[in-house]
């Protein structure tokens, strides 16, 4: 099940691990994806920390942890695909796994309902 944030991130929680990327809205709204800059495993990251940088031909923007924890690996084939995010945002364009996630965290986001109707405000 995935879960959003207000910052266009989607969460899949596996465990204690979760995997982080960003949603179709905030693909279609960048454009071609054409870089991304993405953590090195290790790393702790605080909720909402800026952890990568995603580069269209339209803009840049701060990918946002949606949770605390610590980076496990991030995607080395978005370094050569970078489409992969536009192509496949919710599968293979994942940026980054995050350990030691608190499942009560995710459960708090909001989910696809929620998300549909926060886009209608925007």
């Amino acid at each position: 099940m995935l879960r959003f944030t207000k910052d266009h991130e989607w969460i899949r929680l596996d465990g204690d691990v979760a995997t982080v990327g960003i949603t179709d809205h905030a693909q279609e709204a960048l454009g071609d994806v054409v870089f991304v800059d993405l953590p090195e495993a290790g790393r702790e990251v605080t909720e909402g920390e800026a952890v990568a940088v995603v580069e269209s031909v339209k803009a840049a923007s701060d990918v946002y942890a949606p949770v605390a924890g610590r980076v496990l690996e991030a995607n080395a084939k978005l370094a050569e695909e970078p489409a992969l995010v536009n192509s496949a945002a919710t599968t293979d364009g994942w940026f980054f796994k995050i350990a030691g996630v608190n499942a009560a965290s995710v459960e708090a986001l909001m989910d696809e309902a929620a998300y549909a109707a926060f886009l209608e405000t925007i």
